[in-house]
């Protein structure tokens, strides 16, 4: 049994994050060149070490407030399954498994997954309890994720593409944060102070603003590299989609809306066979 206990403990199904290393090369037309996918197995596998480690980091620190929680108190910590100590242990590995992945993709690249873990630890010890902060260092993991492989590929990041990426992931934190509050009803507070802290309608207007303006700075992604605007509509369709799901109850996480909702899944397939054939033909 012990086994899947630390299995779980990392939290493998959010990995699918890390997927974002990939998007340079991928939108660059690079991915198909001989030896580039093999190449992105280290930095891939580098943030996922790194990412592992703040999961278990923050597991110790909320195990209490988690104990409560509907859903959380199953998790290996919270549920007495797993000693604090064994799981800093682990982290502690992961931690210098992830610095040396990194320090053989290069320099840059090392100091993405620093940043990341900096900013992860913070938000575990104290953002997290700061209203819109919490949301921010959210997002700046994907981002850091998608310069990471920028680095990793030496591609270049646009603009437009770090607006897109910024704000799309903003609009998911936004999305998890009003999900968490609805499930959780008048007990939102007790496992996450910034509930409470969020006025009535805050969120949900949050995630209009942020993912109307997804759309328009994808909208302009697109348009600058002619190909991909016929991407647009699936951009909308997932945004909709995603709204649709958590104004009707279902779990705002990204990881598991998208493997659990269908219909996500699909458009996030439809969208990769899309820009594959537009980039690659």
């Amino acid at each position: 049994m012990t086994f899947p206990l630390y299995l779980k403990l990392l939290r493998p199904h959010q990995w699918l994050k890390n997927l974002m290393v990939f998007f340079p090369p991928f939108l660059s037309g690079a991915l198909l060149n001989p030896g580039t996918a093999l190449r992105g197995a280290v930095p891939f596998l580098a943030f996922c070490c790194a990412s592992s480690a703040t999961y278990i980091f923050n597991d110790v620190i909320d195990r209490e407030s988690d104990a409560r929680h509907p859903r959380k108190c199953l998790r290996p910590l919270p549920s007495g399954a797993v000693s604090p100590a064994s799981a800093f242990f682990l982290a502690a590995l992961l931690l210098v498994s992830a610095a040396l992945l990194a320090w053989r993709v290069s320099p840059l690249f090392l100091i993405y997954v620093a940043i990341y873990l900096i900013v992860s630890t913070a938000y575990s010890l104290k953002l997290k309890h700061v209203a819109v902060v919490d949301i921010f260092c959210i997002s700046l993991g994907f981002v850091l994720r998608l310069y990471g492989g920028g680095a990793a590929f030496d591609v270049y990041i646009s603009d437009w593409l770090f607006l897109t990426v910024f704000l799309l992931s903003i609009f998911l934190s936004v999305g998890k944060r009003y999900s968490e509050r609805r499930s959780l009803g008048e007990a939102a507070g007790e496992h996450r102070r910034t509930l409470d802290e969020y006025p009535d309608g805050f969120l949900e207007s949050a995630l209009y603003l942020s993912g109307a303006s997804v759309l328009v700075t994808y909208a302009i992604y697109a348009i600058s590299r002619p190909p991909l605007v016929y991407t647009v509509p699936l951009c909308l369709f997932g945004l909709l989609r995603y709204l649709l799901r958590i104004k009707s109850g279902g779990e705002g996480d990204p990881t598991d809306a998208l493997v659990l909702d269908g219909s996500l899944l699909i458009i996030g397939l439809l969208w990769v066979v899309l820009v594959g054939v537009s980039v690659y033909r």
